[in-house]
């Protein structure tokens, strides 16, 4: 009955805090760049006139692509928080990227080709570091399911501080903030136009929002996994996160693909892997 009440509360409660949090960014965004900005509730009125749009699509499987990227959204999400296995999350959301690529390369637009062609890229770059979390909390706690390592007596950070760099590093990558928003454009003058979404329209584009938001509040609740034994403690730091986040997507221009991954790589090595290798060495 818990776990009933827990997935549904995360299915019906998570679209209105991610929603909420995209408007923060955005009234934050403008903020900086010293512009009004819109209402902190004008991503709901986005996604709702997007509902009412006609959905026009290139194929007849781009369809399926979106649905079956929110619902492993979704699904990721409600794993992490009924406390499962923190693996199958991490293969869970990669399975719902697949989808959001494969719904990409469906349209044969040149512009979507190119953007799911980088999304491919992030994705390699990430899954590294993000593999290494997940391997570093199961040494910490000799567990893999999320429920024991919350209850954990210590906050995992005290031993795992180099992960927490490097997967705070690769965080932006996954959040698709600048610099590392290579896939998608959040404006229409950039190169690759809206990137891998530039094909999707009306209720399409409003479900890929929508997951984006399920997305992201599950990214910050990774984020509080490493604080987890005092969850004030965790729900702060990982708004702080969020908000640092926002201050480097304004203030850097996008790289390279190519700097991308060698440089995810290279933190994944140098903070990951250095971090469980002196793990291991202290628990032998």
């Amino acid at each position: 009955m818990r776990i009933l009440i827990t997935s549904i509360l995360f299915i019906l409660l998570t679209p209105i805090a991610g929603g909420l949090l995209a408007g923060v960014d955005r009234v934050i965004s403008a903020r900086m760049q010293k512009r009004v900005g819109p209402s902190i509730l004008q991503p709901f009125y986005d996604v709702l006139k997007l509902f009412q749009k006609e959905n026009v699509v290139v194929n007849v499987s781009q369809n399926l692509y979106v649905f079956s990227f929110l619902f492993f959204t979704i699904f990721t999400g409600v794993l992490f928080f009924i406390g499962g296995d923190i693996l199958l999350t991490v293969f869970s959301s990669t399975l719902a990227g697949i989808f959001f690529i494969l719904g990409g390369y469906s349209t044969h637009s040149p512009y979507s080709f190119l953007g799911s062609e980088r999304e491919l890229i992030s994705m390699v770059s990430d899954e590294p570091m993000v593999i290494l979390m997940a391997i570093g909390m199961y040494m910490v706690t000799q567990s893999f399911l999320i429920r024991d390592i919350i209850a954990f007596n210590q906050p995992i950070i005290y031993y795992l501080p180099g992960v927490f760099i490097g997967y705070l590093f690769v965080l932006t990558i996954k959040m698709k903030k600048s610099p590392f928003d290579l896939s998608m454009s959040h404006h229409a003058h950039q190169e690759i136009v809206s990137g891998i979404t530039t094909e999707f329209s009306g209720k399409s584009l409003a479900l890929i929002e929508i997951a984006h938001w399920y997305e992201n509040i599950f990214l910050l609740g990774t984020v509080f996994l490493f604080f987890a034994p005092k969850p004030i403690l965790g729900v702060m730091m990982s708004l702080i996160i969020y908000l640092v986040e926002i201050f480097i997507d304004n203030t850097n221009a996008r790289v390279k693909w190519q700097w991308l991954f060698k440089s995810s790589w290279f933190v994944a090595l140098c903070a990951g892997a250095v971090n469980i290798f002196v793990l291991f060495i202290n628990q032998s």
